[in-house]
């Protein structure tokens, strides 16, 4: 009677754990779809715009697709098997989604500099309140789910991810005070300011992705994000 227990205690736990994993792997490609396509809009109202805030924003969401990916491939893989650390495959994502993210923090800063010598303002920072109040949204249910998941199946690579969002969800707050800040006060350079906070974040999260392939974990070593 007890062997029967277990076996069906066993069968509901596998279960449970297959129903949780297929959840992460669909809250990871939520992630990708939304950075896509408010990457998209993001860049392109940037340009149109002028807004250096905004498309540094756009860009980052292109390069939390990279790394989006590679979170995708790890749960598909633990899925399948035990995890027992990560593969070439999310090695070459992390690397180059830390190369992307040092680009873009190199030229935002040169964007910045050039803005505030030539005093070039936005023609409007309306886009980026409304895509910042939209993505805080979005990155705070997203970090929410991926962290219950985690928690749920004691899964550490997981749980780093959830704390990743929840950078992007900060990042959101820094576009959306300097998109409202300069709309409502036409406070001059709060534009260049705003994306030198997003090159501050880029390059953490570019630092980050260089010491996960380091120590070929999904995990950083001082809590992620």
């Amino acid at each position: 009677m007890n062997q029967m227990m277990e076996a069906v205690k066993t069968k509901v736990d596998i279960q449970s754990k297959s129903d949780l994993y297929k959840t992460a792997l669909v809250l990871s490609v939520i992630t990708i779809v939304y950075n896509l396509i408010e990457g998209v809009i993001s860049t392109w109202f940037g340009a149109h715009d002028e807004t250096l805030a905004l498309f540094g924003f756009g860009v980052d969401s292109f390069v939390e697709v990279i790394s989006g990916l590679g979170i995708a491939h790890m749960v598909l893989r633990m899925r399948k098997s035990e995890y027992l650390g990560i593969d070439e495959f999310e090695i070459t994502a992390l690397k180059i989604t830390g190369t992307v993210f040092y680009i873009l923090v190199a030229g935002l800063i040169i964007g910045a500099a050039l803005a505030i010598y030539s005093g070039a303002k936005p023609h409007t920072t309306v886009v980026g309140v409304i895509i910042s109040s939209i993505s805080i949204a979005t990155m705070y249910a997203l970090y929410h789910y991926k962290m219950k998941v985690g928690t749920a199946l004691d899964s550490a690579p997981i749980i780093s991810d959830a704390n990743c969002t929840k950078t992007c969800f900060y990042l959101s707050f820094i576009l959306l005070g300097s998109s409202l800040v300069y709309e409502l006060f036409k406070v001059p350079y709060i534009d260049a300011v705003g994306s030198l906070g997003i090159a501050w974040y880029a390059f953490k999260e570019g630092k980050e992705a260089f010491e996960k392939a380091a120590h070929k974990t999904m995990v950083c070593n001082d809590g992620c994000c």
